[in-house]
């Protein structure tokens, strides 16, 4: 009969029939080299019966599947940790009883198909069962969610997952009769009749049958989800190759022409929409174009050529701190779609999962967001470069306040909006205006004739007025000189108030004059009040224009680059 491994139940019954039906046959005795062993298998009732080895893994095959964990719906559990680890040893067992029992694979060529990550989870025609395969057929009407794009399997896999679940139950109803025979064996008496109702246990036979059955369902679910999930991640890989591929483009064009400048604008908006899918950290905005980067570049041009409109001194500096930020965010980008166009595999189709790319984009957002606010907005860039000169004279005249910069002392943040209503103050005509403005749009509207100038509103105008009294004040306080220098002498006091705080009158700042404290002093509570609605009226904005000055200042930006190795 050959190896009786695989043979159905009838193969197996037939020696039986026949000696039933000529129950006065003996077997000659043995003689010549027909052996024992030999004559037993042919003529004897031991036809399929499981060796050690064989009922060993059968027996633990048997105990992990009664380890298994049940969900709500009788179904193995396979979301909690626990529930994952009991099925994956279950998993396990069934290989090594497939083995055990010398079955075949059932036919697994197609992996040779697959991408190369998959190649590495399935690298051999081996079983190779994994859990998460096993959860997908369960879920097999479940929508896959990728990069906020819904996807679902084919009619043709959720037949062979629909199948796969079958040949999984009718595998555990095979290993439930077994358990329950040897229940029964060991306790007879509990089932009833004094041990004769005693169940009796699955052959070999229908063991192999059903894990057969059970692998090569397996397979055929395995071969087409895994191809639809490969189809997928390459839907969902494509905007990140759509962006290699524009960077492609650019090293291959001339700067400045016509083609470079659509495939440029075209990497922008791809670089946009990968922010809108994988910067998780921040935004994720998608509306910041290419206009921020045009403005930036033209920004820098200002700054290094001579004329009427360029930026000098404090100026250019901060101009060009700011300019740079937006054209350095987007080169560091390039560099990132560089080198991973070279590992493309390794690009997790969930983008937000990979750092590299989130940390370039969140940079990118974050340049690209002040850049359309302070770059491209020409009024708001000069109120900037404009405050930042005036800053930077205040450092001159209180040199605390330098320390504060540099150290980026918490203090500072109690100091700034202080400072930035100061300059306002002093010359609520001028361009930082404009940038109180934007803080604060509510405290401002347009004149009667709807022209361009802008108008306080009476609080803020009170404010104002306070403001010139106390000038007046200190510049006829006792022992001040006249015309602009006590004009000067009553600003630098002012600052200085606005920077030390109370410690401005043990320093001696108004020792001069109690009328010019007073005044002094009656202001700052006030300036104290505006500065709070100026941080409390819009956190984000404050937040933003508080980092945008201190860079400024410093000179500094984050970094562009990454440190460490290449991250994907």
């Amino acid at each position: 009969f050959g190896s009786s491994a695989g043979r159905g139940a009838g193969a197996a019954t037939l020696p039986r029939l026949q000696l039933s039906q000529a129950e006065s046959w003996r077997p000659p005795r043995c003689t010549g080299s027909l052996r024992p062993a030999m004559f037993r298998r042919i003529c004897g009732n031991t036809w399929g019966t499981l060796s050690s080895a064989e009922a060993s893994s059968i027996e633990q095959l048997c105990t992990s599947h009664r380890q298994l964990l049940a969900d709500g719906s009788g179904f193995a559990d396979l979301r909690s940790e626990s529930g994952y680890a009991a099925c994956a040893v279950f998993l396990t067992s069934l290989d090594k009883a497939a083995r055990a029992l010398h079955l075949d694979a059932a036919p697994r060529d197609y992996r040779t198909s697959f991408s190369a990550n998959y190649r590495a989870l399935f690298p051999d025609n081996a079983r190779h069962y994994r859990v998460d395969v096993l959860e997908a057929s369960v879920d097999q009407h479940s929508a896959i969610w990728v990069n906020g794009d819904k996807f679902e399997l084919s009619p043709e896999a959720i037949g062979h997952a629909e199948e796969l679940q079958q040949t999984w139950s009718e595998l555990g109803a095979v290993l439930d009769r077994w358990h329950d025979a040897n229940v029964g064996a060991a306790r007879p008496a509990e089932c009833g009749l004094g041990g004769s109702a005693v169940p009796s246990r699955p052959t070999k036979a229908e063991v192999s049958q059903a894990l057969t059955a059970l692998d090569a369902a397996w397979a055929k679910f395995e071969c087409r989800y895994i191809s639809e999930l490969i189809v997928i991640e390459e839907k969902a890989r494509s905007l990140i190759v759509n962006a290699v591929r524009f960077e492609s483009q650019l090293q291959k064009l001339p700067k400045g022409g016509a083609e470079y400048l659509e495939a440029e604008r075209s990497l922008v908006r791809c670089v946009a929409h990968l922010n809108s899918v994988a910067n998780f950290k921040r935004k994720g905005r998608d509306d910041l174009g290419a206009d921020i980067l045009d403005s930036a570049r033209e920004v820098l041009q200002r700054c290094r050529r001579p004329g009427a409109t360029s930026f000098t001194g404090a100026y250019r500096e901060a101009a060009e701190t700011l300019a740079m930020d937006v054209v350095a965010s987007f080169d560091a980008m390039r560099s990132y779609l560089r080198e991973v166009g070279n590992c493309i595999e390794r690009v997790d189709p969930h983008l937000c999962n990979n750092a590299g790319l989130v940390t370039r984009l969140v940079d990118w957002e974050e340049s690209w967001e002040v850049g359309a606010r302070y770059v491209r907005q020409t009024q708001l860039l000069e109120a900037v470069c404009d405050l930042v000169a005036e800053v930077k004279a205040a450092q001159a005249l209180a040199p605390a306040l330098t320390t504060m910069v540099e150290d980026c002392d918490v203090e500072l943040f109690l100091v700034l909006p202080r400072v930035v209503l100061m300059c306002f103050l002093a010359d609520p005509s001028n361009k930082r205006a404009e940038l109180v403005r934007s803080l604060l749009p509510h405290r401002f509207s347009k004149g009667r004739d709807g022209g361009a100038q802008m108008m306080l509103d009476p609080e803020l105008s009170g404010l104002l007025l306070h403001f010139q009294e106390a000038l007046r004040v200190l510049e006829k306080s006792p022992g001040a000189q006249r015309g602009a220098v006590a004009k000067d002498a009553a600003w630098e006091a002012l600052v200085k108030r606005a920077v030390l705080g109370a410690s401005a009158e043990k320093q001696g700042l108004f020792a001069t004059s109690a009328d010019a404290w007073k005044a002094a002093e009656a202001l700052m509570r006030e300036v104290e009040g505006w500065s709070l609605e100026l941080q409390r009226h819009c956190p984000e904005d404050w937040n933003q224009f508080s980092a945008v000055l201190v860079q400024c200042l410093t000179g500094g930006s984050s970094p562009k680059e990454p440190e460490s190795e290449f991250q994907v």
